[in-house]
C-alpha cells in the first residue's frame, strides 16, 4: 500500500481545512490542520503588522517546518492543511512588498526559509485550491473568526497574486489546481468525487485532464 504525503495550498478562508477534513475521512488519510489558534502573535499582527509581522511569520515557519518533518516520519498517508512554502513565497513576500516587513528582517526570515526548503523533502502532491475574492470574503465571514474581522479585499487580492506567482513556478512536486469558486465540494458530494479522483490519478502518475477555469 503506497504512502502518500498531500498538502493543501490555498488564500485565507479558500476551504483547505474542510478539504482537508473531507479527503482524510474519504480516503483514509491523517489529517494536519493549520496552527492558527496556536500563534501567540495572529491577533496582534492583524492589529499591527508592521509591528508584529516578522514575529507572527517565524511561528508559523518553524510550527511548518516542525509538523511537515512530523509528517515525513508518519507510517501512513496524510494530508496537510496548508503548506510551508505558503508562508515565506506568499505572506511574508507579502508583508515584505507592502512596506510590513524591514528588509533586514526579511533577508533573515528568507535565509531560514531557503536552507529549509532544501533539505526537507517535497510533498507528493500540493493541491491548490484557487478562487476570487467574493468567494474568499463570503467564506471568512460565514466562519466568523474575530482576529480575520478587519481583512481586506485589497489584502485578500495581493495574496492572490502572489498566490499565482508562486505556483506558476512552482516544480519541486506535482500541483492539482481546483477552481474553488465552482466546485464546492462541501455542499456539492459530486464535486468532491471529482477532486478525490484527480487526487488519485495525479498520485499515481497518470495522466490528468485539469479542471477548467
Amino acid at each position: 500500500m503506497n504512502k502518500w504525503f498531500v498538502a493543501i495550498a490555498g488564500n485565507i478562508g479558500v476551504g483547505k481545512s474542510s478539504l482537508t477534513c473531507m479527503l482524510g475521512e474519504r480516503l483514509g488519510w491523517e489529517p494536519f490542520y493549520e496552527a492558527v489558534s496556536d500563534n501567540p502573535y495572529l491577533a496582534d499582527f492583524y492589529q499591527d503588522m508592521a509591528r508584529w509581522s516578522f514575529h507572527s511569520q517565524v511561528f508559523f515557519l518553524s510550527r511548518r517546518l516542525r509538523h511537515h518533518h512530523q509528517l515525513l516520519q508518519r507510517p501512513h498517508s496524510v494530508v496537510q492543511d496548508r503548506t510551508v512554502y505558503e508562508d515565506a513565497e506568499v505572506f511574508a513576500r507579502n508583508l515584505y512588498r507592502q512596506g510590513l516587513m524591514s528588509g533586514r528582517d526579511y533577508r533573515s526570515y528568507w535565509e531560514l526559509y531557503e536552507v529549509m526548503r532544501a533539505l526537507l523533502p517535497p510533498p507528493d502532491l500540493i493541491i491548490y485550491l484557487r478562487a476570487s475574492v467574493p468567494t474568499l470574503m463570503t467564506r471568512i465571514a460565514q466562519r466568523g473568526r474575530p482576529f480575520e474581522r478587519n481583512i481586506s479585499p485589497g489584502y485578500l487580492e495581493q495574496l492572490n497574486e502572489l498566490y499565482e506567482e508562486w505556483i506558476a513556478g512552482f516544480h519541486l512536486c506535482p500541483v492539482l489546481t481546483i477552481p474553488a469558486d465552482r466546485l464546492d465540494f462541501v455542499v456539492n458530494s459530486h464535486h468532491l468525487d471529482l477532486i478525490v479522483e484527480k487526487v488519485l490519478e495525479k498520485l499515481q502518475g497518470r495522466e490528468v485532464v485539469e479542471f477548467d477555469g
